[in-house]
């Protein structure tokens, strides 16, 4: 009884297989068929994209209020804490300022997107209290930052020129993601972000062994992807050096006692400076004029370099290599033929527009590239000239630029907002 029960299933389950396969047929390309639009998942609704702009404007006014008057490490981190829940695995790291930078971009290229206002103001609330408090997005609301920050154990400190080395490489992450999303190509600052894997609980194997790698290289280096590659941090930088509020080690008047020196991770505290100079005054002078009398070469060549990489950069962009495959396929380099090589030819489309459509995105690739290389001709000058120049430190001061307001150096510093010395037990007031 039982075997012919198992048989019965077996065939019921075949028939069922069998009725799968007469509904559902494969596609013939050759036939007309057109392939369906690919539905994306419906967004959020309104009122709750604003309530998270209103829960980034909450957490920007707290941790500044925190940076700047309570002078609380303890707090800043309880809101790390908070980003790293909200924005982080609720909000699943999307969408994020540092994201937010290729829409703008976008829709200054492609009159057919509108910008969400939301974004608009992702983008903007960031570097508007930057201008005028500093860097305190980056001190616990960034979800990148945040979960980079809490894995610091014991931070090494990094030779001068390494940093000034590494610090370039946000430049160039700026700049190709300003090039790709001006054409079209993509959003790569999206597309390779170490740690939305983590936040959303799914992705590729090498982004997930990328942020792994980061966040077990920021044990030791700490946040390196905020220092060292966050594009968006570029626009900080900028912007906090021109905040006139920006927190300090002290809050009146150092004493040099020297019990910040070691305080910062980051790298963001210049020490006093001896009153001779290491050089030549003269020497010093000359070099800075070579320099700029040099800039102009080194914008000219890099643009050069850049624009002669059209090709492959612009072959990133959908229509660039699905015109490279209708190639290789008509020229018989290439007898396989791919799912979007049959879906153009079913659509019956013309080669001759895609062609002259992927011709169009390699020139504006190509003028792209004149105009990133310029700017990073010019990134590169201005940091010799800032690792040439000499500037005299009388106290300990930050680096309004780098300093990512994280407040760690508050509880080192013995002197309270009326330049009182105070006895410390434990870095906690007594």
């Amino acid at each position: 009884m039982k075997k012919w029960i198992f048989i019965s299933l077996l065939l019921f389950v075949s028939l069922s297989f069998t009725q799968v396969l007469q509904r559902f047929p494969k596609p013939d390309f050759q036939s007309g068929y057109e392939r369906p639009v690919m539905q994306t998942p419906a967004p959020r609704s309104l009122v709750l994209e604003y309530l998270d702009v209103g829960v980034l404007l909450l957490v920007l006014s707290l941790t500044t209020y925190f940076a700047h008057r309570r002078r609380s490490r303890r707090l800043i981190f309880t809101m790390m804490i908070f980003s790293i829940a909200y924005f982080g695995f609720f909000r699943k790291g999307c969408i994020c300022p540092v994201g937010s930078v290729q829409n703008v971009v976008y829709s200054f290229f492609n009159a057919d997107y509108v910008i969400p206002l939301t974004v608009v103001l992702f983008f903007l609330l960031p570097l508007i209290f930057t201008l005028f408090f500093g860097r305190t997005f980056c001190a616990a609301v960034c979800p990148l930052g945040a979960v980079q920050d809490v894995v610091v154990v014991k931070p090494l400190s990094l030779p001068k020129w390494l940093s000034s080395v590494l610090s370039l490489f946000p430049f160039i992450y700026l700049g190709f993601a300003v090039l790709f999303a001006s054409v079209g190509a993509g959003f790569i600052i999206c597309r390779y972000d170490p740690f939305v894997g983590f936040f959303r609980l799914s992705g590729s194997f090498n982004m997930i062994f990328l942020g792994g790698f980061l966040l077990l290289l920021g044990t030791i280096v700490a946040r390196p992807y905020c220092r060292f590659l966050c594009p968006y941090g570029v626009l900080l930088n900028w912007f906090s050096r021109l905040s006139r509020r920006h927190v300090r080690i002290t809050p009146s008047v150092c004493i040099n006692c020297r019990l910040c020196e070691a305080s910062c991770p980051f790298d963001a505290i210049h020490k006093p400076t001896t009153a001779e100079i290491p050089e030549d005054k003269i020497v010093l002078v000359r070099r800075i004029i070579l320099i700029c009398i040099l800039l102009p070469l080194m914008m000219v060549s890099s643009g050069w370099m850049i624009s002669r990489l059209y090709v492959p950069l612009a072959s990133v962009h959908p229509v660039v290599s699905l015109a490279e495959e209708i190639k290789l396929e008509d020229s018989g380099l290439r007898t396989e033929v791919s799912d979007a090589t049959q879906a153009f030819r079913a659509a019956g489309k013309s080669t001759a527009d895609l062609f002259a459509e992927a011709h169009a995105v390699q020139q504006k690739v190509k003028t792209g590239g004149w105009i990133l290389g310029g700017f990073l001709g010019l990134i590169f000058g201005f940091k010799l000239i800032r690792l040439t120049a000499y500037r005299r430190y009388s106290e300990y001061e930050i680096d309004q630029g780098d300093c990512l307001s994280c407040g760690r150096c508050f509880s080192y510093c013995p002197v309270d907002k009326n330049g009182q010395t105070i006895i410390r037990l434990n870095t906690e007031v007594t």
